[in-house]
């Protein structure tokens, strides 16, 4: 590992990077270097404690930030180390099952459906959907919308078809119009589950649900993928559903050797106070988790970061400060230089047209004024 970027490490990071075994929870905040730490922990285990890079995985959320993790490690590994196991959570179940599709029943050339497409699907075949009480009486394109959601949170929470039948069947002492729309529901979400497989599709939320169904049914393939990864980095833990979150804890057995980095305050897939429950339950599940709290941000001037906390806090008490009674106050690591206009401004419009007009603006004299800079220097000394 190199020495020279390690020392540059602040002593926390320091901490998370050479972490040896069993379960780590990093609470990052924004700028504090989690992308850094995750990609200098990954070359600390090649390097210093000798894993192959197949023996780790690292699991993001955006197809943007697993190719700059994959971007970062390939310039800290030297040459030579391939075979990354860098993926959004997705990327890594359409990987296993491509691989293992046909243990479990699957065509390994299945298609993933878009949005669009799982629309149309419906919308063609909406004659198979026995709806009486979602009929669509006015706009179909709004139910049909509506309708792929809901399924699309079962499978966030890995609701198989057959569980949400047996849930609508023992609702029979509810009212007589309730227990109607919960079967309407369990048969659509039935029947759009079959039109996936008659068409050999699959949509975003099978790729979990189904590499799932691999590892309970076939108990063989999930050891062998247990003995390979020896140690599994999750970013964005904050953000991760019920069934992203059980594919992790299984795939860390027996182990554990389970690094999460996470932040509540910027979560941005679950509602207010949600984002801290997969935390919270990490700390129930590795009771023996060592924890770290990275303060030090790297990319902005404490005014700023001072407004932001004094904002943020109106969460309270629905945050992790609250809950864990830990400081997660941003402190400033970067050497800013000392501007005369402020660093925060109060800006008030009376439509949002006009503050759209005013950042598109403003964004436009800062690439006006780097251009002139650029061409400054390449003019400099000419002649």
């Amino acid at each position: 590992m190199n020495d020279e970027l390690f020392q540059k490490l602040n002593s926390r990071q320091q901490e998370a990077v050479t972490h040896e075994a069993g379960p780590l929870l990093i609470v990052a905040g924004a700028g504090t270097g989690k992308t850094t730490v995750l990609i200098n922990r990954l070359t600390y285990l090649v390097l210093e404690k000798g894993l192959s890079t197949e023996e780790i995985l690292l699991l993001t959320f955006t197809e943007k930030s697993a190719g700059e993790l994959e971007a970062r490690a390939d310039t800290l590994l030297p040459y030579g180390y391939v075979d990354l196991w860098i993926h959004t959570f997705h990327g890594f179940c359409e990987r296993i099952l491509r691989e293992h599709a046909l243990d479990i029943g699957l065509a390994a050339d299945f298609k993933l459906i878009s949005a669009t497409e799982q629309w149309i699907l419906i919308k063609k075949n909406l004659s198979r959907f026995d709806l009486d009480y979602y009929k669509p009486l006015g706009n179909p394109t709004k139910f049909i919308s509506e309708l792929l959601r809901h399924f699309s949170r079962l499978k966030d929470e890995d609701v198989s078809t057959i569980d949400y039948l047996e849930t609508a069947a023992k609702n029979i002492d509810e009212d007589e119009l309730e227990v109607k729309r919960l079967k309407e529901l369990a048969g659509a979400y039935q029947t759009y589950n079959e039109l996936l497989l008659e068409n050999n599709f699959l949509d975003f939320g099978d790729l979990i649900v189904f590499t799932l169904k691999l590892f309970k049914t076939r108990p063989n393939i999930l050891k062998a993928y247990q003995k390979q990864f020896k140690h599994i980095m999750v970013d964005e833990f904050q953000d991760t559903n019920w069934a992203q979150y059980e594919l992790v804890k299984m795939l860390a057995l027996p182990n554990n050797n389970l690094t999460v980095v996470g932040d509540d305050d910027q979560s941005i897939y679950k509602f207010r106070g949600a984002s801290i429950s997969n935390i919270m339950q990490f700390k129930d599940d590795y009771k023996e988790a060592k924890e770290l709290v990275l303060v030090d941000n790297y990319r902005s001037r404490q005014e700023i970061l001072d407004y932001s906390y004094e904002f943020i806090k109106h969460n309270n008490p629905n945050r992790l400060e609250e809950k864990l009674h830990i400081d997660k106050q941003l402190k400033s690591g970067a050497n800013f230089k000392t501007k005369e206009t402020a660093a925060v401004r109060y800006l008030q419009f009376n439509r949002g047209e006009e503050e759209v007009s005013f950042v598109a603006s403003q964004i436009a004299d800062l690439y006006e004024q780097k251009k002139r800079r650029v061409a400054r220097l390449c003019n400099f000394g000419a002649g």
